[in-house]
């Protein structure tokens, strides 16, 4: 019988297959028009999991479908569960792709389609390395669980109430997700920390109608002039965030971590180039990685008021709005920090004006301890398979879903990203490099073999 390594090796042209078919099916999860191929990507993934001999289930929810399977049961083995997601981002604008979205399209080492890296590629490399265990080997060296949702992209509104109403049968010594990126091409990465988010929508109403800004100018208070002034007061000029107490709780970078991103390959020069700006500005004292990972932000996310059209149009409009969100780093309350901003806009808002801030979503921020057994064995798998070590790196965006396995199930998360930060992902030419593909199914075949060695948590 061939080693696992070498079943992989054989199987490569059937893998980078089957991963087009689900590529295929426009598992669009915010667009009501393709509500339909939801079931029909849910029922792909179940099946490929009911080959494997495992128990498979297509579970009903009030928006999408969840997938759940489960591994035959090993007694004393170490659990493991894997999330991930079969749904993906709209397209738009189609005029900007290169390829058909959903037609997958191989170029340049790449394989371009939507959810190629975010995350159908991605989640299906723990798919594959679980089939060429049982291929080689006629078993799993430890037990597996798969939870691969079909919300991700549209907030996963059903996944909470299903964790919590199945918090046995979710129980693992540790979770495995891969939906993000390596450092940079040919370095891979551990992510070890996630920054949270509160995210609002600020609404403010003045005049009853649009008026005439001659007529009426300097004589009645301007919302979007007032919005301007609002947002503007919640951060000062050297990045720090003036909402009282927001510092309060913030877990400050340890040295140890500052001399860690200092060591990594990273060029500020280039970054600025591939994002297209000159320079940048953000909270003194800090460095470019320092202030995309580990600490606090505000950032206005939209804004709208008064005349949007061609030419000139001289009017006080009656209404204008922002969103905006914050970026949190370890112990700070979404709830907390709400409730200051609330208090602190409504000293803000002028006579004259109404205000209506409404709470979108917030989630806390994560770290798993870079000394945690589990983060030790990924390190060995990754490095066996890639060739060289890990760098240990903080993600800037929010994944809620980590704080709830967290809270919910006792466990830490291995977030263990094949893609790269050129991906596309959510933008048009989505794409994902399949030798990091092929890498993912080895590195995550050799995983396995790596958390099974450990022991189980005594509530397992």
């Amino acid at each position: 019988m061939p080693t696992v390594e070498e079943f992989i090796n054989s199987q490569a042209e059937q893998f980078e297959e089957e991963l087009c078919e689900l590529l295929r099916i426009p598992s669009i999860s915010t667009d009501p028009a393709y509500r339909g191929e939801m079931p029909r990507a849910a029922g792909w993934v179940a099946q490929h999991f009911t080959s494997l001999g495992f128990a498979a289930e297509v579970i009903d929810t009030p928006g999408h479908p969840l997938v759940y399977a489960e591994s035959p049961r090993i007694e004393g083995a170490p659990t493991v569960l894997v999330y991930g997601h079969y749904d993906v981002q709209p397209v738009e604008p189609l005029n900007l792709w290169d390829s058909p979205p959903f037609e997958p399209t191989r170029r340049d080492g790449c394989l371009y389609a939507r959810g190629a890296s975010d995350d159908k590629g991605q989640f299906l490399t723990h798919l594959f390395s679980a089939r060429a265990w049982i291929a080689a080997e006629g078993r799993l060296p430890l037990n597996l669980k798969y939870l691969i949702e079909g919300e991700e992209e549209a907030g996963s509104a059903s996944l909470l109430p299903f964790l919590s109403a199945n918090l046995q049968r979710l129980a693992c010594d540790c979770v495995v997700i891969s939906d993000g990126a390596q450092f940079a091409p040919g370095q891979p990465a551990i992510t070890y920390g996630l920054r949270g988010i509160a995210y609002f929508e600020l609404l403010l109403t003045g005049p009853s109608r649009d008026l005439h800004s001659g007529t009426f100018g300097g004589s009645v208070t301007n919302p979007a002039n007032a919005l301007a002034t609002m947002l503007s007061a919640l951060v000062d000029e050297k990045g720090r965030i003036r909402v009282p107490g927001f510092y309060d709780d913030v877990v400050p970078l340890a040295p140890r971590e500052r001399r860690q991103f200092a060591q990594l390959p990273f060029d500020e020069k280039q970054y600025l180039r591939q994002i297209g700006v000159s320079g940048a500005t953000g909270e003194e004292g800090y460095t470019v990685l320092e202030r995309r990972w580990a600490r606090p932000t505000f950032d206005v996310n939209g804004l709208w008021s008064g005349y949007q059209g061609q030419g000139a149009k001289t009017v006080l409009p009656s209404r204008a709005g922002a969103k905006f969100s914050f970026r949190l780093v370890p112990n700070q309350d979404p709830a907390k920090i709400a409730a200051g901003v609330r208090a602190m806009l409504a000293g803000l808002c002028p006579p004259g004006i109404t205000m209506e801030l409404v709470e979108h979503h917030g989630s806390p921020g994560v770290l798993v301890p870079l000394d945690s057994p589990h983060v030790q064995a990924a390190a060995r798998a990754i490095e066996h398979v890639f060739g060289r070590a890990p760098v240990y790196t903080r993600e800037g965006g929010s994944i809620p879903v980590v704080a709830t396995f967290h809270d919910l199930l006792g466990a830490d998360t291995l977030l263990i990203g094949w893609g790269q930060d050129d991906d596309n992902t959510h933008s048009p030419n989505e794409k994902f490099s399949l030798a990091d593909f092929h890498r993912g199914i080895r590195a995550s075949a050799r995983l396995w073999e790596e958390l099974s060695r450990l022991p189980t948590s005594a509530r397992l």
